[in-house]
């Protein structure tokens, strides 16, 4: 339903109406490969983490005949072909899909599963891909420029003050977006993953002794892939020695198994470290908070919030999301304020971040123009309190976050927006010009208008001539 269409009480009509909605949790049995789960099985992490659906076999025993065989042809001519991300889905996730749908015989599902949300982001199909630009010209396979940026290896250090630690390269599912495609996960035909080089040890030992020497940095994202990835014992020993670093004043964990995975954020020995750790930053006057990841309202189940709320008891400050705008998925003013409201009333999570999708390989079907995302962003103002309205944020390369009203320039007509910034990157320490330039971010050009569209081809015949292209 869009903005436009909702019908407010007698006598008030308002675009949006906001009614509580209840949690509910999809009955995972109405599939035939669970319809012998009990509820005991499915509460266990380690039960989840086995049963993780990882190809097409796999995703046929689960479904049986519910979904047509058309639909599993095109899903693995997409892992064969395009995907950037390898298939790795826990029952939490999947369970999800289309959950409003029973079964009702041979097929009955597949025009629900083509058209979800969640498995729109989860499960690419090759038929969701754009054929006429499927990738942008400027996209990249690290599009925001995070290795450029390793004070030490995985240790990015892009803002003054800030830095992303990523601990691990994998997680415990994998979403089809995903800007770290690059590094992050098992190789896809289509994109040959890069490794870590150093010792895990070692590596976490590199990032401790920088920031011991850095004391302009005080925040650090603790991230991955996702910790949730990495044994406990490991994360929390990683964490205790950070919170010995008297410049450290924020952490934040970042995993987006709290949506898809629960269970494991619910396990006695996880609740019980974070307990530990959380008592320490409180000692030390530093803020602990967890930063998760769902794009859909779908994805908040009464699992989800239980874990939520388990994290808030066990003493972490705050519970954050932060979603990526998706075409197909989310890109919708009353699906954001339904996502937003189940996140904050449901599940006790803070709406806080919406990114537009990076300019990875394979993405244009999922992003959207800066000028939808601004539409967008003035659309959901005014509904949840201002704490919790998210703001929609592009991250341009070599420059970091910025909200999608701070552009600086706009060529509507090309899809080329300009952004300025007011610090350097660790990168750009002799670069005269780094505060005073433009940096660019691009709109997807099957949202622009016929020129548009035949100035990009002019610049693709251009580069594929070796000729020059014009200022982009």
């Amino acid at each position: 339903m869009s903005l436009d269409s909702a019908t407010g009480p007698v006598g008030t009509p308002q675009p949006y109406v906001y009614a509580r909605t209840e949690l509910v949790e999809p009955d995972w049995r109405r599939f035939p490969g669970w319809r012998d789960v009990t509820a005991q099985e499915w509460a266990s992490a380690q039960w989840q983490r086995a049963h993780c659906v990882k190809n097409v076999r796999q995703l046929r025993d689960l479904l049986g005949d519910l979904v047509d065989d058309a639909f599993h042809a095109d899903l693995e001519r997409d892992q064969a072909e395009t995907a950037t991300m390898s298939m790795l889905l826990p029952p939490q996730m999947v369970n999800t899909i289309a959950a409003h749908v029973s079964p009702a015989g041979p097929g009955s599902l597949t025009a629900a599963w083509y058209a979800d949300p969640v498995r729109h982001y989860m499960l690419p199909v090759h038929s969701d891909r754009r054929t006429d630009w499927p990738s942008h010209p400027h996209a990249a396979r690290d599009s925001l420029h995070e290795h450029d940026m390793w004070a030490t290896e995985g240790l990015t250090h892009r803002y003054p003050t800030k830095v992303l630690a990523e601990l691990v390269a994998t997680c415990p599912q994998y979403c089809g977006h995903c800007t770290r495609m690059d590094l992050v996960g098992t190789s896809t035909p289509a994109v040959p993953k890069l490794k870590f080089l150093g010792r895990p040890g070692d590596r976490l030992e590199d990032m401790l002794a920088y920031l011991r020497r850095t004391p302009a940095v005080r925040d650090v994202v603790v991230s991955g892939g996702d910790v949730a990835n990495m044994p406990w014992p490991r994360l929390e020993a990683f964490l205790d020695a950070l919170l010995q670093i008297d410049n450290i004043r924020d952490v934040r964990l970042a995993t987006k198994a709290l949506v898809g995975l629960p269970q494991h954020w619910l396990a006695d020995d996880v609740l019980a470290g974070v307990e530990r750790v959380a008592r320490t930053a409180r000692s030390r006057g530093v803020s602990l908070a967890l930063h998760t990841h769902a794009n859909h309202a779908a994805s908040v189940t009464p699992l989800v919030a239980r874990a939520s709320r388990a994290l808030l008891e066990a003493g972490l400050r705050d519970v954050r999301n932060q979603g990526v705008l998706l075409a197909g998925v989310n890109a919708d003013a009353h699906d954001l304020l339904d996502l937003s409201f189940a996140l904050l009333d449901g599940a006790g999570i803070t709406p806080y971040y919406l990114y537009l999708c990076d300019m990875i390989p394979a993405a244009e079907h999922w992003r959207v123009s800066v000028a939808e995302a601004q539409r967008l962003q003035t659309a959901i103002m005014g509904y949840l309190p201002g704490f919790a309205t998210p703001r929609i944020v592009c991250d341009v390369p070599f420059v970091g976050k910025r909200w999608v009203h701070q552009v600086s320039s706009y060529d509507a007509v090309r899809g080329i927006t300009g952004w300025t910034k007011n610090y350097r990157t660790s990168i750009e320490a002799d670069d005269p010009a780094a505060l005073s330039r433009e940096y660019h971010y691009y709109d997807p050009i099957h949202t622009l208008g016929e020129e548009g569209r035949a100035w990009w081809r002019e610049q693709q015949a251009l580069t594929a001539a070796g000729a020059v292209p014009a200022g982009v």
